[in-house]
């Protein structure tokens, strides 16, 4: 049996301020340290021993696993970025505060914007300040890769290349691999592995700071899945 760790990264500013981030580069809030700190402490003491760590290339994200790892006095082994694990681009509505953003544009298609795996939200132009094609980080990827609006299909699709040719592989040499990444991100490989139809992934949400443990089999069929429980004794952070 294979087992695979996958954690949301702990909350950001923009999580508390309830604002839409997507490739937006914010730090973690204070709560989000505590998050990413207590992470790699239950994980120490359920056990956990990694050989390598994947994250994105949003600050958010590498210090969650930064202090997991530090946390597990795992800072030395080796962890890979790559922007295919970003949260998923939001467009135009990133920055905004989500209940502004309800008052103008109504619940209901929020809410499709948000859980509907196929709705893109409005997206933006290339000479926006938001468009990552601005952004040193993604000076290598083709104007066809930069997004100016995504869904979660396209989430996947994204996704999909960095998961066969980079984590697979890791998963398959045996090695114990920590994914740290986006509640998108996450979301999109959760429904890839488990092969959750729309309706399923639209329910599926996955909390901040909290590893979530898939039990694979050698053909990377899901056997089980679960959340680990908090520390008994939070650590410092």
């Amino acid at each position: 049996m294979l087992k695979l760790v996958l954690l949301r990264h702990g909350e950001s500013i923009w999580n508390q301020e309830n604002r839409f981030t997507g490739w937006t580069d914010v730090d973690l809030s204070e709560e989000g340290l505590r998050q990413a700190w207590h992470a790699g402490d239950v994980l120490r003491q359920h056990g956990y021993m990694f050989d390598i760590g994947f994250t994105s290339v949003l600050k958010r994200s590498i210090k969650t696993m930064h202090l997991t790892l530090e946390a597990m006095d795992l800072l030395w082994i080796p962890v890979q970025k790559s922007w295919r694990l970003n949260e998923r681009f939001y467009g135009a509505l990133q920055g905004l505060n989500k209940a502004d953003t309800i008052a103008q544009y109504g619940t209901e298609q929020v809410q499709r914007w948000r859980r509907d795996p196929h709705e893109l939200p409005p997206p933006i132009t290339p000479d926006d300040p938001r468009y990552p094609g601005h952004d040193a980080r993604y000076r290598h990827l083709t104007a066809r890769e930069l997004p100016l609006t995504e869904n979660l299909s396209q989430t996947i699709t994204r996704a999909l290349p960095f998961w066969t040719e980079t984590i697979v592989p890791a998963l398959r040499s045996h090695q114990k691999v920590l994914v740290c990444a986006h509640g998108n991100s996450l979301r999109a490989l959760v429904q890839y592995i488990d092969h959750l139809s729309d309706a399923e992934v639209a329910e599926l949400d996955i909390p901040t700071g909290t590893p979530l443990v898939l039990e694979l089999d050698d053909d990377l069929n899901r056997l089980n899945q679960y959340y680990l429980e908090p520390p008994t004794q939070p650590g410092p952070g």
